[in-house]
């Protein structure tokens, strides 16, 4: 295990590619021993890799058969790879073998859309009313609003989802201003003068950011890209925002790393970056990073690779924040659990992209998801040739692409482009007026939430 530590020390250092020759070499004498085997994908997936991940849970799989961690951890995998079919079935397993697992009912439940005549509704309410207060309940929670909003049923949906987000809000010690406040003082530091200021950051012309608030997108239009033949993606990664940190050293807290980011060489950073992206081991000319926060980052981004596309995704606020807050993500996004914290940070994200449209004009590509999905072609050719490339065909059939997708819209994107989320918070607009209240109240005009 402590070959594992020295991968662990690696990944954090930026240094991809060797975590990963480390984890070949392990992988090649860990034999039977099955603990290893799960530890080993755990660290795959870290670095990106499910299709090695889900080889090393298979292996371990076969040694413990009715180990329900061991076969939720492949499900996970070929999610990520697109088995859907198979890792509804190891899951329909561990719910079997573990009824009070609450992930693996919450999983199942987003593979596909249920249906009248195959639900888990009957199990779920069972399963929640024996769950004690705390993670499992939240789970449990959310699969069955899941579920409910597909068979239709817009009250009882609403009221389970408010009853997981409520308790997972309890959990947390949260607090939005912090955020709100960092955005405000990004603004302030990366202002006009520093973004005029000349510069020569790396040159490098690889990188495409699809950013933007989770849930707005960002996955859909990274499979868009990525089916071009020159372009790869490298999926969520933590990249930029690890070579920031460790290029600034030990910061006092969010301010200090701001404005110690100010000061960096753009150069160096964007150099750090691109030799921490290198050990992903892709190959082609374009690579697409679509980690949503970089948003926070545009303006770093432009100074350190000035050559980097960059594509922000938009979304009608209504639709966007009820999506954030019926997605329980496994990290992150801390504010989605409470309507008057989403409004708060949606606000704050839209005074800084209106900041980085001022300083940075005609830099960052917005698109919007609504006139994606009505128009996908047109759409998906100022993309394409935003980002400098000719146009394929092959971008329309996005849901044609095999590459991994390890993020909330895993099943989704499988599947050929539609507009059944748009306008879905109308079934809610009861229920979501909080959220309403506090973005007219943030200044947002109320035409915009029609």
């Amino acid at each position: 295990m402590e070959e594992l530590g020295d991968v662990a020390r690696l990944i954090r250092s930026g240094r991809i590619g060797e975590a990963l020759a480390r984890l070949t070499a392990i992988e090649a004498d860990a034999g039977g021993d099955g603990v290893l085997l799960q530890h080993l994908g755990e660290y795959y997936t870290h670095c990106g890799k499910p299709a090695d991940a889900a080889r090393c849970y298979r292996r371990a799989v076969t040694l413990t058969p009715d180990d329900p961690g061991c076969l939720y951890n492949l499900a996970t995998a070929l999610i990520a790879t697109g088995q859907t079919k198979e890792a509804e079935g190891l899951l329909d397993r561990v719910v079997m073998l573990n009824p009070g697992d609450g992930d693996a009912w919450q999983n199942r439940s987003t593979l596909r859309r249920q249906t009248p005549e195959a639900n888990h509704v009957a199990g779920l309410l069972e399963a929640v009313a024996r769950a004690r207060p705390g993670p499992e309940e939240v789970a449990l929670c959310h699969a069955l609003a899941k579920e409910y909003e597909d068979l239709g049923e817009a009250g009882p949906s609403f009221d389970w989802l408010k009853r997981g987000a409520d308790r997972r809000r309890s959990l947390l010690s949260y607090q939005v201003e912090a955020d709100v406040a960092a955005m405000a003082q990004i603004a302030d530091v990366f202002d006009a003068g520093l973004m005029a200021q000349p510069g020569a950051g790396c040159a490098d012309t690889g990188p495409v950011f699809v950013l933007g608030l989770p849930r707005s997108g960002t996955t859909l239009v990274d499979r868009i890209i990525s089916s071009h033949s020159a372009v790869e993606s490298l999926g969520e990664i933590n990249d930029f925002a690890l070579s920031l940190m460790r290029l600034a050293g030990d910061a006092a807290g969010k301010g200090d790393l701001i404005r110690r980011s100010a000061t960096l060489d753009p150069a160096a950073l964007g150099r750090a970056y691109i030799d921490s992206t290198a050990g992903y081991g892709a190959t082609a000319p374009m690579l697409i990073d679509k980690t949503p926060v970089n948003f926070l980052y545009i303006g770093l981004i432009a100074r350190a690779l000035p050559n980097a596309r960059i594509v922000h995704l938009r979304r009608h606020p209504m639709d966007s924040g009820y999506a954030l807050y019926k997605t329980l993500f496994r990290m992150g996004c801390p504010y989605s659990y409470d309507l008057k914290d989403i409004a708060a940070y949606m606000l704050a994200h839209r005074r800084l992209m209106d900041h980085w449209r001022m300083v940075l004009p005609g830099r960052v590509l917005d698109v919007d998801y609504e006139a994606l999905v009505t128009d996908q072609e047109t759409q998906s050719r100022r993309i394409i040739a935003h980002c400098g490339l000719d146009w394929q065909d092959t971008c329309l059939r996005f849901h044609e692409n095999t590459s991994p997708a390890a993020t909330a819209s895993a099943a989704q994107v499988r599947q050929p482009i539609h507009a059944k989320s748009v306008g879905l918070w109308r079934r809610y607009g009861e229920q979501l007026k909080p959220l309403a209240a506090t973005l007219v109240a943030g200044g947002m005009d109320p035409a915009e939430l029609a």
